[in-house]
């Protein structure tokens, strides 16, 4: 062996091929799937929130647990494929984002382990057995967006007295969220004696005509069902109710940050810090099924000054007191 003594080169075989076994034996880092119906930018502050949850547990993205991202871009028609993906790749644990999502892997597989955020309700949608003892494959979070309708549009009235006409935002593409929500704002506007007009939209240029069409309605106040593409669309959906004067509340702060006049429900992003804190659990042994559905216990009014004095509005005191957040 010209150059190399054998001995020299067994050594020299034994020390390359040590660091291939060493690798061989570390175990794999598990891979969680995180599945939405929207965009990377508009979900950006609760990918984050999760990603929270899951350092605090342990686990650090691209350290010791790698995240594959699926999203379908605001085309819930695309979620059973990118579902399928996930499975197919075997990942540790699908994240599920919003009610879509949620279906959508729960249709996929009986087997990997699912956490969910929804703001439908889990029983009802068939998701778990019980919030308190979920069994199957499957838990997580519901943020009761569509039992928070009847607060919305209380406080819409309080802001907006004159409005005796009002409209709600509905997305028909989801109907598990839609029709609750859709019933619950049409009771508590029955309640107040107002008359409503359920509006629809499922793509950003139904977005554009759905207001050009409330001041041909009579429509004075605006409430937006729970929804994660109106979530994804909060920056247009927020600027085009500045545009048409049309005073609006939402179900969460994120849309009154992005130049909303007023938001009431869960704190979001604390909803999937805790997806990400149950995903940790799962990572380390416990099973889906014994981990009870959390619900939102943190619920935010959040309301913009800049933006009520742009519509020409005097917020009352009493809002003003009872805001958790006032943006100025």
């Amino acid at each position: 062996m010209s150059g190399i003594k054998r001995r020299e080169f067994i050594t020299l075989l034994g020390s390359a091929a040590w660091p291939l076994t060493a690798r061989a034996q570390q175990p794999a880092m598990p891979v969680i799937g995180f599945l939405s119906s929207e965009t990377p930018s508009g979900y950006a502050p609760f990918a984050a929130a999760f990603r929270q949850g899951l350092s605090e547990s342990g686990f650090v993205e691209g350290r010791n647990v790698a995240i594959e991202y699926r999203w379908a871009q605001g085309h819930n028609d695309r979620l059973p494929a990118l579902a399928a993906e996930l499975v197919r790749r075997q990942v540790a644990v699908i994240a599920a984002a919003g009610t879509p999502s949620s279906l959508a892997a729960k249709a996929a597989t009986a087997t990997i382990p699912i956490v969910f955020s929804s703001a439908a309700d889990p029983v009802v949608e068939g998701l778990v057995a019980s919030l308190a003892r979920p069994g199957g494959n499957a838990t997580g979070v519901t943020n009761l967006g569509t039992e928070l309708v009847q607060k919305q549009i209380e406080k819409l009235h309080e802001m907006v007295p004159r409005a005796n006409v009002i409209a709600a935002l509905v997305n028909p593409s989801d109907p598990a969220l839609g029709e609750p929500a859709t019933k619950g704002a049409q009771a508590a506007a029955s309640a107040l004696g107002l008359q409503i007009h359920i509006v629809q939209a499922s793509t950003e240029r139904d977005i554009e005509a759905t207001f050009a069409s409330l001041a041909r309605l009579g429509v004075g106040a605006l409430v937006v069902l729970p929804n994660a593409f109106f979530v994804g669309r909060r920056d247009q959906i927020a600027a085009l109710a500045i545009r048409h004067a049309m005073p609006t509340i939402y179900y969460q702060r994120e849309f009154a940050a992005a130049g909303g006049l007023m938001g009431y429900g869960p704190s979001v992003t604390d909803g999937y810090r805790q997806v990400g804190i149950y995903a940790a659990r799962i990572l380390k042994g416990e099973r889906p099924g014994d981990l009870p559905v959390q619900q939102s216990t943190k619920f935010e009014l959040v309301i913009n000054l800049n933006t009520a004095r742009v519509l020409g509005l005097d917020v009352p005191f009493h809002l003003q007191q009872l805001a958790d957040e006032v943006i100025e």
